[in-house]
């Protein structure tokens, strides 16, 4: 693509038509898009258009359409193609800072943060004039330009707070230092002379303030791992200047708004991480600035005030003062009981209140709400905050605090009993008081796992919880019986089972309650009691137990998915999966109505795929419907079939990508099912498998690998007769996953299954060709993996075909070539090899290739006959051989970039492990024992002659064994 102004003004067509509402208008657009990624200048048409198009829209659109590009692309990965020319690489790296730093400020950030994507991959060490290149605009004076560097710097070394540790790491911290601590104090020290300077010129002041902000964000980063010398030695400076602004109030920057947080809190909140970081990691170098900045932040606690703007100060305070209390040298600081009441009193229960703001978000933003709640989002809550410290005072306090606390606990409850319609908030924050104080440990498996001993958990299920549970009116204080669910959810290894199976027919009942909260906790409770195991290792409620509410049960959970906001809830939907699972064929009679209500729902959601885990847990059921129904009745895999094909047609021709991983497993798992044959359904699908476009996406790999298979067992002989053209495709799949390291185990998978399932005269013409490839890739890159593979691969075959077959197979190839294999490939590595199933494959192929095989008797290989006998014992003997070469590094499917929807196995569609021998062969020694016999009997003392002159002792003691189990002798 040229930079000229015809393909500009093309590009700025299709980049205002992905905006378009209309996804028969968007699709085509990005479509288009997506195919002319690849060519040479495209980025740079997209930078020239962000900088130059007279359209804001349009600036703004090819902005983030450049982002998600180096998202996808920037990333060279083994084996793929590399879609981003090197020259473009350069010019992008030559222009996006300049770009980025003169752009207004919503087009700053998406290319600060495609900077960030590119030097995570590229700097240091292909980058190195990146950080010289920002510390400059340091000097420039304008603010626009260093908080475009500091906001870039930020995105560039935020990940420094969550990496491992290692010398690569290490050593690009200690350059980062080398280049940006010194700068970065200086102008921190002279962003806050000019605060002074400009202390009553509010627009000035807030420029400065978000550049304070980001400079303290960028303090955390680079201390995060150790303290470096540089800022030890600058403590006093940063130290004295952070405790400064805390306690700054400048009237100027308080905001009126009562939601958002303002500069001020922004910035007092991260210097509260900061001083938290310190207190935590370093804390004997910062004792001495510690007793003031508990001062500091103990006042800013009690002085600062309930709205929703203060939330994420007011919680990063309190993680302050958690950390801090934790830590055993600073018990004494919080020794006093009078401190402790004081803590209790004025920042624990004030924060753990349930406001105005909370009940809004509980009723009209019931998701974030949710998310918070349940899965501790990052977004801290007071509530979560004084959670915490609550626990990080019962670490050294735990009686005086669970005896202060008791009685807030009782005279709440009080409050609420006297009038529950008035004082309902009283018994919220009670149930959250009892919570915090009694959960020690945690995990999202168990729940709590360990209780303080201090707080009687069942007593207070019973007095207290039981009643909200059992209200009729399941409308009424919807948040009383959110919290009491959660109560279930969270001491549910804490509580008995009866009280457990006392609640599940309540928490049924909940499921039709109209608050979005409360339905979704009642169906995430019931999932969590049904994942319990009991003392056998098998469900803790069984489905006898369940039997009584199972109706009403599947019932009440379909019918929750079409309350208002719920028709996509991930946790209704995981719900149903674990009750298909646990309830197993007592589902059966339910399913012809139900899998008519998951194809309708899969077909509504294929039209606009938004929530993942909804999604991947609705392919879920509809696999334990059919794994379920189909073991009680095979007949019934063609109904399924019938239900679900038109919707999986429809998601295959508008390729929604992202279900047709799950399309082509489920497929896989119907076709399984099927006896001996395969139907015409199948069939007319078939070509459309082969596709090379399927095969781009990494995705679609192993289901699709898996879908081949299932074809190739169910049906070989027919693809060879009636699909005989198509074995060329099927081979120019294989051909492509064996050139790529991260697929070349699903290639094998594949040929695997062509040769234990095609007639052998299919493929005989393709068979050399097939060695050739595999020889040329053992030639270019040798991997464990590969190897592992290949030596089951030939084993297979010799299994199949014989071992005359594949000595000449070899030898056509290249003279000599079998003895090398054998030599070089199979008597060193085969230890190698791993899985039951593998192993046998390659017992009983070296056997065959011992005992059947004349060159191996009588010409040069006969050399090679007892090593490779010595590897076979080996094989049976020794340990597995797990060592991988220091240099080899496997690519994981997970890490390839981008959008890509990476393969997300579903485990109800599992596949049971083939054994193509069978019962052919019990036990692979048994069979060795007796094919050397009848070899000893074809040419009498050879074969005792042989081990006796290089066997080793132990393998020799081995092999007597063998032959005495299997009551034969060598003559």
């Amino acid at each position: 693509m040229e930079l000229n102004d015809d393909n500009l003004q093309t590009l700025t067509e299709f980049l205002r038509k992905t905006l378009d509402p209309d996804p028969n208008v968007r699709r085509p657009a990005e479509k288009f898009l997506e195919s002319v990624e690849g060519h040479q200048n495209y980025p740079l048409l997209l930078l020239t258009l962000l900088e130059k198009s007279q359209d804001t829209v349009i600036r703004v659109c090819a902005a983030v359409t450049f982002k998600n590009y180096i998202k996808r692309n920037w990333r060279i990965v083994e084996d793929e193609p590399n879609k981003i020319s090197d020259p473009d690489r350069s010019a992008i790296k030559a222009n996006i800072v300049n770009l980025m730093l003169s752009s207004p400020e919503q087009i700053q950030k998406q290319l600060s943060d495609a900077i960030s994507i590119i030097g995570r991959e590229d700097f240091p060490l292909k980058w190195p004039d990146l950080l010289t290149e920002m510390v400059t605009r340091f000097r420039s004076g304008d603010f626009h330009i260093i908080n475009g560097v500091l906001r870039t710097a930020h995105s560039l070394f935020k990940r420094y707070r969550h990496e491992f540790k290692s010398n690569e790491l290490w050593t690009e911290i200690k350059l980062v230092l080398d280049t940006f601590a010194q700068p970065l104090t200086e102008l921190f020290k002279a962003t806050i002379e000019l605060c002074q300077t400009h202390a009553a010129d509010v627009s000035a002041l807030k420029v400065l303030f978000s550049s304070l902000t980001l400079i303290s964000k960028l303090f955390y980063s680079l201390n995060f791992q150790d303290l470096p010398e540089f800022f030890e030695d600058n403590m006093e400076t940063w130290m004295t200047n952070f405790h400064g602004l805390l306690t700054l109030d400048n009237k100027l920057l308080q905001t009126d708004d009562e939601q958002e947080a303002g500069l001020l809190e922004h910035l007092k909140s991260q210097i509260c991480d900061n001083a938290a970081l310190y207190a935590q990691k370093y804390d004997e170098e910062f004792q001495p600035y510690l007793p003031r900045f508990v001062t500091a932040i103990w006042n800013l606690l009690v002085s600062t005030g309930q709205e929703v703007k203060y939330d994420l100060l007011v919680s990063n305070a309190i993680q302050f003062l958690a950390s801090v209390c934790e830590r055993p040298h600073y018990k004494h600081l919080f020794e006093d009981q009078n401190i402790l009441t004081s803590i209790c009193e004025k920042v624990i229960v004030p924060n753990m209140e349930f406001r105005s703001a909370d009940e809004e978000a509980f009723e009209d933003n019931s998701e974030e709400y949710i998310r918070r709640d349940l899965e501790g989002s990052d977004i801290d809550t007071r509530r979560r905050a004084a959670c915490d410290l609550v626990r990080g005072l019962c670490k050294f306090f735990e009686g005086p605090v669970t005896a202060i606390f008791s009685g807030y606990v009782n005279s709440m409850l009080g409050e609420y009993a006297k009038n529950p319609g008035k004082n309902w908030k009283h018994k919220d924050a009670a149930i959250y008081l009892v919570t915090s104080l009694a959960s020690k440990a945690q995990t999202q498996k168990h729940g709590i796992t360990q209780a303080n001993e201090l707080v009687n958990l069942t007593e207070f299920f019973v007095n207290h919880i039981l009643s909200d549970l059992k209200s009729l009116n399941v409308n009424e204080f919807p948040v009383l019986k959110a919290d009491a669910i959660k109560y279930v959810m969270i001491f549910r290894s804490q509580l008995p089972k009866e009280q457990l199976l006392q609640a599940v027919p309540l928490l049924i009942a909940h499921l039709q309650a109209e608050s979005t909260v409360e339905h979704t906790y009642a169906a995430h409770a019931l999932e969590r009691l049904f994942t319990m195991r009991g003392p056998n290792n098998t469900t803790l409620i069984t489905p006898a137990e369940m039997a009584p509410f199972t109706e009403q049960l599947l019932n009440h959970l379909f019918k929750a998915l079409a309350l208002p906001g719920s028709a996509e809830n991930e946790y209704i939907m995981k719900a149903i999966m674990r009750s298909f699972s646990l309830l197993q064929e007592a589902i059966v009679p339910y399913i012809p109505t139900l899998i008519g209500q998951l194809t309708h729902k899969l077909l509504s959601v294929s039209k606009n795929p938004s929530k993942p885990h909804f999604n991947h847990y609705l392919f879920e059921s509809l696999c334990l419907s059919v794994r379920i129904t189909c073991k009680a009745n095979p007949t019934t895999v063609s109904s399924f079939e019938e239900a679900l094909f038109p919707v999986f047609t429809e998601i295959l021709q508008n390729d929604v990508q992202e279900f047709l991983p799950y399309v082509f497993q489920v497929m896989s798992l119907l076709l399984e099912m099927h006896s001996n044959s395969i139907p015409a359904s199948y069939m007319a699908l078939f070509p459309h498998l082969l596709q090379p476009v399927l095969w781009e996406r990494a995705g679609n790999i192993p289901p699709l690998v898996r879908l081949l298979q299932a074809y190739l067992e169910k049906g070989g002989a027919s693809i060879a007769s009636s699909a005989a053209d198509k074995i060329p495709g099927l081979l120019g799949v294989f051909q492509k996953l064996i050139a790529s390291k991260a697929n070349d185990h699903q290639g094998f998978y594949l040929l695997n299954s062509i040769i234990e399932h095609m007639p052998p005269e299919s493929i005989t013409r393709y068979r050399k060709q097939i060695f050739i490839l595999l020889f040329q890739r053992l030639q270019g890159s040798k991997t464990t993996k590969f190897i592992k593979s290949f030596l089951v691969f030939i084993n297979l075959y010799c299994v199949k075909y014989g071992a005359i077959a594949l000595q000449e197979i070899f030898d056509s190839i290249q003279p000599n070539m079998f003895g090398m294999v054998l030599e070089k490939i199979v008597v060193p590595e085969v230890q190698k090899v791993s899985g039951a199933v593998e192993k046998k494959i390659c017992a009983v192929g070296i056997t065959k290739v011992l005992t059947e095989c004349p060159a191996m008797m009588d010409t040069e290989y006969t050399k090679i006959w007892t090593p490779l006998l010595q590897a076979l014992i080996g094989l049976f003997e020794l340990p597995e051989d797990d060592s991988i070469p220091d240099d080899e590094h496997f690519i994981d499917i997970e890490d390839t970039p981008g959008y890509q929807t990476a393969f997300s196995q579903l485990a109800f569609a599992g596949k049971k492990e083939r054994d193509p021998i069978g019962d052919a062969v019990g036990n692979p020694k048994i069979l060795l024992a007796q094919s050397l016999h009848k070899l000893s009997t074809a040419c009498p003392g050879r074969v005792p002659s042989m081990l006796s002159t290089s066997l080793n002792a132990e393998a020799l003691q081995y092999l007597q064994g063998y032959l005495q189990a299997a009551s034969v002798q060598l003559v």
